[in-house]
C-alpha cells in the first residue's frame, strides 16, 4: 500500500461537509491508496454517511469509536490501522485537490524526502477556486534538515494536514497525537519536526481549508484555552523526556521554550482576552502563574523581541508584572479603540 489517508470524523453531516471531503479523496489521481475514516462517536448522521460510502468503494475503511477521544484520539486510531508507506491527514470539514497526493508522492520519489507538504487555500464554501492562499512552510525549511533548519521548524512547523509522512518515521520514533483535547497539533507538529531528516514542498494550494464561524479555531472558550495550555505543556514534557532539553545541549532550547511559551501562554492569553466573552481576571492570573512557574525567563528569550509584535510585547511585560493592571489596561484600551471605530462608521 502506497498511502494511507486518515480522516477523523465528528458530527460533519451538515451542509454535506463530510460528503465533499470524501468525494475529494475518492477522486484522487494517486494510485494504491486507502482512506481510513475514524468516526469519533458522532451523534449526527455522519455514521450513516460513512457506511453508505464504504459500501460503494473498497478504498474506504470506516472505524467507529464508542467514546469521543477528540481528533487526536481518532487520528491515533487511524495510525494503528494504516498500512501505507506514507500517511496523510485530512480534517473532515476540508477537501483537497484531485492531484494533491499524486503530486506529493511524486515529489517524495524525486527527492527522497521523508516529509512532503504543499500550501493551502482558505475558502468559505465548497469550491476549487482558490481563495486566500497560505504558504505553508518555506524554502528555508526545505531540503536535508540540519540544526538551523530544525530550529526554523520548531518555531514554525506549519499545518499537519497539508503533508504526507513516511509511516516508518512515525512508528520508529513513536510519534502520536495527544488525546482528549483540542489543539493536539500544537504539541504534535513541532515535536514531530525534530525527527524529520528531509523535507520537500510542492508550492501549490492543493488543500482547501474551510473556514466557518463556529469552527474550533474561531470559537474561543476558557475550556479550549486550557486545552491549548495542556497541548503546550505536553510538548514541553515530551521534549524533556525525549532528550531535546538536556542541560548540556543548547541545540534547540531557545526554540522549544519560546514555542511552548507562545502556544501555552502568549496566544492563549490574547485569544482569551480578544474573545470578549465573560473575561475574568482569575483566568488570566492562572496563565500568569503558569508561565512564571514554567519559564520566568520568557522576555529574555532571543525570539521574544524578534517574533512577538511590539504592542503584544508591551502587554506581556505588563501582565508579568501585574495581572490586575494588565487586565484593566487591556479592557480600557480596546474599549477605547472600539469606540473610535464606531465613531468612524457613523
Amino acid at each position: 500500500m502506497r498511502l494511507s489517508i486518515i480522516v477523523p470524523v465528528y458530527n460533519m453531516a451538515a451542509e454535506d461537509k463530510l460528503k465533499h471531503c470524501l468525494d475529494s479523496l475518492l477522486a484522487q489521481t494517486a494510485e494504491d491508496f486507502e482512506i481510513i475514516a475514524v468516526d469519533d462517536a458522532s451523534s449526527d448522521a455522519s455514521p450513516q454517511i460513512l457506511k453508505e460510502y464504504e459500501k460503494q468503494t473498497d478504498k474506504l475503511k470506516v472505524i467507529f469509536c464508542k467514546e469521543n477521544r477528540r481528533q487526536g484520539g481518532a487520528r491515533n486510531r487511524g495510525l494503528i490501522e494504516a498500512r501505507g508507506e506514507w500517511v496523510g491527514f485530512v480534517d473532515s470539514d476540508d477537501f483537497v485537490d484531485p492531484q494533491m497526493y499524486a503530486k506529493l508522492l511524486k515529489k517524495a520519489e524525486e527527492t527522497g524526502a521523508d516529509v512532503v507538504g504543499c500550501d493551502y487555500s482558505l475558502v468559505t464554501e465548497y469550491t476549487f477556486t482558490p481563495g486566500q492562499i497560505v504558504e505553508n512552510n518555506t524554502t528555508e525549511q526545505t531540503g536535508v534538515l540540519d540544526i538551523e533548519k530544525h530550529r526554523k521548524w520548531v518555531l514554525r512547523s506549519g499545518s499537519m494536514v497539508v503533508k504526507i509522512y513516511k509511516r516508518e518515521l512515525l512508528t520508529k520514533n513513536k510519534l502520536t497525537f495527544p488525546e482528549g483535547i483540542f489543539y493536539e497539533d500544537n504539541c504534535a507538529s513541532p515535536l514531530w519536526s525534530l525527527y524529520f531528516t528531509h523535507f520537500e514542498r510542492v508550492p501549490e494550494p492543493l488543500y482547501y481549508y474551510l473556514t466557518v464561524a463556529d469552527s474550533t479555531t474561531h470559537s474561543v472558550s476558557w475550556a479550549k484555552c486550557l486545552d491549548r495550555v495542556k497541548a503546550g505543556e505536553l510538548f514541553l514534557k515530551e521534549c524533556w523526556e525525549r532528550g531535546f532539553l538536556q542541560e548540556d545541549d543548547r541545540s534547540y532550547r531557545d526554540e522549544i521554550m519560546f514555542r511552548f511559551s507562545e502556544l501555552a501562554y502568549i496566544i492563549t492569553l490574547f485569544s482569551y482576552m480578544y474573545s470578549g466573552k465573560h473575561r475574568n481576571p482569575a483566568k488570566t492570573a492562572y496563565l500568569r502563574r503558569m508561565i512564571l512557574k514554567e519559564y520566568p525567563e520568557l522576555t529574555e528569550n532571543p525570539y521574544f523581541d524578534r517574533m512577538v509584535p511590539k504592542e503584544d510585547r508591551k502587554l506581556v511585560r505588563l501582565h508579568l508584572k501585574s495581572n490586575l493592571i494588565f487586565f484593566v489596561y487591556y479592557i480600557l484600551l480596546f474599549t477605547y479603540r472600539g469606540f473610535r471605530k464606531s465613531l468612524k462608521r457613523d
